[in-house]
This record gives structure tokens, sequence and C-alpha cells, in this order.
């Protein structure tokens, strides 16, 4: 699958990688691979979206899927709508 990375994390890690994970592996599974390879720092705060749905860590991957992995975001008057709400809940299941 490809993995492709926005904003601060493009400018830390590069455009992207392609990962090969075993059969029923979990977001979570991918996140754990690919933070070996960076500083901890650099994945405080990320979203993960799933063929352009966010997608928390327990979302089961499949060949061929496009994982976008989004830095934290800021702005917008209300904190606590459920859009963000959603995000929040995404990025501290990660």
């Amino acid at each position: 699958m490809r993995v492709q990375y926005f904003g601060v994390l493009r400018e830390v890690l590069g455009h992207g990688v392609d990962v090969e994970l075993d059969s029923g592996s979990t977001v979570g599974d991918l996140l754990q691979r690919l933070r070996a390879g960076a500083d901890a720092g650099v994945w405080a705060g990320i979203a993960v979206a799933v063929n352009c749905e966010y997608a928390n860590r327990s979302r089961v991957l499949a060949d061929g899927d496009d994982v976008a992995i989004l830095p934290p975001v800021s702005g917008g008057r209300d904190s606590n709508n459920k859009y963000t709400r959603f995000i929040n809940e995404a990025s501290d299941a990660s």
C-alpha cells in the first residue's frame, strides 16, 4: 500500500513510502511500523485517512489502500463541534 505524508510530515519524512503489511493488519500496526523510523515528536496529533476517509487505529487495511498521514491542523471557532471531536478521537487513537 502507498502511504503519503502531508504538511510538516512531508518536510520531515518525505513524500511517502510503499509499505507491505501482513493480511489483517490495522492502521495501528502501520503506525507502529512507521514510527520506528522517525522522531516520536513528529507523530503527535496526527490523523490518518484511508481511501479519503478518516480512520482510527482499529481499521483493518487491505492491499491497494491509499493511506494519508495528516499533521494536526488548527483554526475554526468551535473546537467542540462533531468534526473536531472526530479528528481528535482519531488522533487520540493513534
